[in-house]
């Protein structure tokens, strides 16, 4: 056994085919296959089933898969741990809601590599979801995401940022009433395997407002657009930074004292080896949102 066999290992679960594994891992599929059999006859226990057309881990393969990322997140940590740099080297792997790539995370991924420039952060953009449920798997060492319904054991979250819900529309829409102009224009909705999707889901039934959907959409940029042309209205989280040239759209606050809140944070796994490198993320997010514009300008100042 060695550690190369137990991140093609994980590489099989985290991209459920031996194929897909092989490109991620640079192997040929025959490579992937030959290690996951020598890991049996070492282990002397079946990993996969193998009378399904696409091989599934057995129990006992998942109680293994769990040990087998505990043991790689060890051994990638033994260097930093040595040599003191708590893993300000090397890669993270930092997955972001899309609502956050317009400003935060590129905001926030300037001042860690100013501060930490030796340290490759790779993004992956992805619903909350999907991204908590990559946490969980060990393929992700943290996430910015909206605040999960339900917290998984096992992961930490920390807050960092509130954004109230607003109804976005086009220069000449003229009405002030957020439920007259919902009722009255086609509906783009927030994608509803959001968390974003489900608060305006669940306001909408709460007001008792029935909107006509045209679309729906996970993208902030899309949805600007589309609004932008007229071609309906739209409630989505008033950004917490805002950037430099935004639209020129009418923004509608849901009531007097305010919409639904949609909560934006950080999420780690509890047995973090990379915590060094979190903190420093997290800080670097907390002095974005403190400076609260994305521009060039403003990235030049601060780095």
């Amino acid at each position: 056994m060695s550690i190369r066999m137990l991140k093609t290992l994980i590489a099989v679960a985290d991209h459920q085919t031996f194929s897909a594994a092989a490109d991620a891992v640079f192997v040929t599929h025959a490579a992937v296959s030959q290690q996951m059999r020598t890991l049996e006859a070492q282990w002397q226990v079946e990993i996969f089933d193998r009378s399904t057309r696409t091989p599934e881990f057995t129990p006992i393969g998942r109680a293994l898969l769990a040990r087998a990322r505990e043991v790689v997140r060890a051994y990638d940590n033994i260097v930093p741990s040595v040599l003191g740099d708590d893993g300000l080297k090397g890669e993270f792997t930092l997955g972001a809601v899309p609502t956050s790539l317009t400003a935060i995370i590129p905001f926030s991924t300037a001042l860690l590599k100013s501060n930490c420039p030796d340290l490759h952060v790779r993004l992956f953009p992805g619903l909350t979801t999907h991204l908590v449920h990559q946490l969980e798997r060990g393929a992700l060492d943290a996430a910015l995401t909206s605040k999960p319904g339900i917290m998984p054991v096992g992961l930490l979250w920390q807050p960092l940022a509130r954004e109230e819900m607003i109804l976005i529309a086009a220069p000449k829409v003229d009405s002030d009433d957020p439920a007259e102009v919902l009722r009255t224009h086609p509906f783009i909705r927030f994608s509803r395997d959001a968390v974003v999707g489900t608060l305006v889901e669940k306001w909408l039934q709460d007001k008792d407002i029935a909107v006509h959907d045209t679309m729906e959409l996970a993208s902030l940029e899309a949805i600007y657009g589309m609004v932008l042309a007229d071609l309906g209205v739209s409630i989505i989280p008033e950004p917490c930074m805002k950037v430099a040239n935004q639209p020129p759209l009418r923004r509608i606050r849901l009531a007097p004292e305010g919409g639904p809140v949609r909560e934006l944070g950080l999420i780690w796994r509890k047995d973090s080896t990379k915590m060094r490198v979190i903190e420093e993320i997290t800080a670097a997010i907390e002095r974005a949102l403190r400076i609260g514009t994305f521009s060039p300008e403003a990235i030049a100042q601060a780095v």
